[in-house]
């Protein structure tokens, strides 16, 4: 069996459009005033071909329509490429199909149609149940707007997930607790629950750098928020099976497990990544970032990717621990050794595990709740 078979294999589609660009938003994503559907629809299909020709006969276990604002799409477009994905590959009988949404693009005709396109779980970027910290974070909805549109996914969808940025300026913790308490309320089986981070080339880094964004907590309050998270969401049966992502059993986003178990994965739209096993070699793949020059590309040389970067089996082993550490289920030491072509040594591993930042099980390793937070340090300590 290949390697990326213990991952599985998914399908990323990037739609880059926004209402609007939200300050904390280091995404590939978007405003425009004018958008031609037809245009990205053909673009769409004609990268499912050539990724098609590629990976044949493989069984597809999961779609996921991320962004930007992909619930912006006609709900036309989306049953034009599900249809033709369906024509492509094979499916998993369980195949999931993600939509990313927002609480302001979204109403109930919508949401059906996007259902009756063949979308069987949607995840809401609702961000905060507070509407003076919605607008500090540029979101376009209210908390009222987005419980409306949220219960009216909940009625479509059998699947649904949201996200919550948390640590966000002059939080404390009781905030976070009130917060938190009413978002398990909603009836969600999945959560994605994001420390919030300020990323370079945002508006929210211009405004960090310039001395400009008050209020952010120190390192005990972010322990203390990641913490009291973990314990919520324990008692609430939603527990972390990643380090930011809650779910109750088997509600888990197997689309993201795809990426976080090192499977394949082909990346179709501007700036969307992939890895794709081919001839027992594996590779990353990117795209061009611009969407009008990617649309260009692909309807002038019938490709959009930019870049297909040959990667190396201690690149490969490197990102699978990275990546499998992240979750609660761990890394399979055996894996990691078949791709490396030697084992962590066992004195690392036990040194961390007497600091109490890993377990060991048999033939995985686990990050402890102590140790997820300082995850790029066990990685260090393993890799070097």
């Amino acid at each position: 069996m290949a390697d990326w078979q213990e991952g599985g294999f998914g399908l990323y589609i990037h739609w880059p459009f926004c209402e609007a660009k939200c300050p904390y938003c280091d995404f590939n994503s978007h405003v425009a005033a004018k958008i031609d559907h037809s245009a990205w629809l053909t673009a769409y299909l004609s990268e499912l071909t050539r990724a098609a020709e590629e990976t044949q006969g493989r069984t597809l276990q999961s779609v996921f329509f991320g962004g930007g604002t992909p619930s912006l799409m006609k709900p036309e477009t989306t049953a034009r490429i599900l249809e033709a994905v369906r024509a492509h590959w094979p499916t998993a009988n369980d195949i999931e199909i993600t939509l990313e949404a927002n609480p302001s693009s979204v109403e109930a005709g919508r949401f059906r149609a996007f259902r009756d396109a063949g979308i069987s779980r949607v995840s809401m970027g609702i961000q905060a149940l507070s509407n003076g910290d919605l607008r500090r974070l540029g979101r376009l909805h209210t908390v009222e707007e987005a419980r409306k549109a949220y219960d009216i996914a909940r009625t479509c969808f059998d699947r649904t997930s949201f996200d919550l940025i948390y640590a966000r300026q002059d939080q404390t913790l009781e905030d976070w607790r009130t917060e938190l308490a009413e978002a398990l309320t909603w009836g969600s089986d999945h959560l994605s629950l994001y420390q919030l981070t300020v990323e370079p080339g945002t508006a929210f880094g211009a405004r960090h750098k310039a001395g400009g964004l008050k209020g952010l907590p120190d390192e005990d309050l972010s322990a203390d928020l990641y913490d009291l998270t973990q314990e919520l969401t324990d008692k609430a049966g939603l527990p972390a099976y990643e380090i930011s992502n809650h779910s109750a059993d088997l509600a888990q986003s197997r689309h993201n497990l795809i990426y976080w178990r090192g499977g394949d994965f082909i990346g179709i739209g501007p700036g969307a990544h992939g890895r794709l096993t081919l001839d027992g070699h594996r590779y990353a793949t990117e795209t061009l970032l611009a969407p009008q020059k990617w649309l260009d590309a692909v309807a002038t040389s019938g490709t959009g990717e930019s870049a297909r970067t040959p990667i190396t089996a201690q690149e490969q082993a490197e990102e699978y621990l990275m990546m499998s550490l992240r979750l609660s289920e761990g890394s399979d030491l055996a894996r990691f050794e078949r791709i490396m072509g030697h084992p962590i040594p066992q004195t690392k591993i036990d040194h961390l595990g007497d600091l109490g930042l890993i377990e060991q099980n048999a033939n995985r390793i686990m990050a402890t709740q102590v140790g997820r937070p300082v995850l790029n340090g066990l990685l260090r300590e393993l890799l070097t």
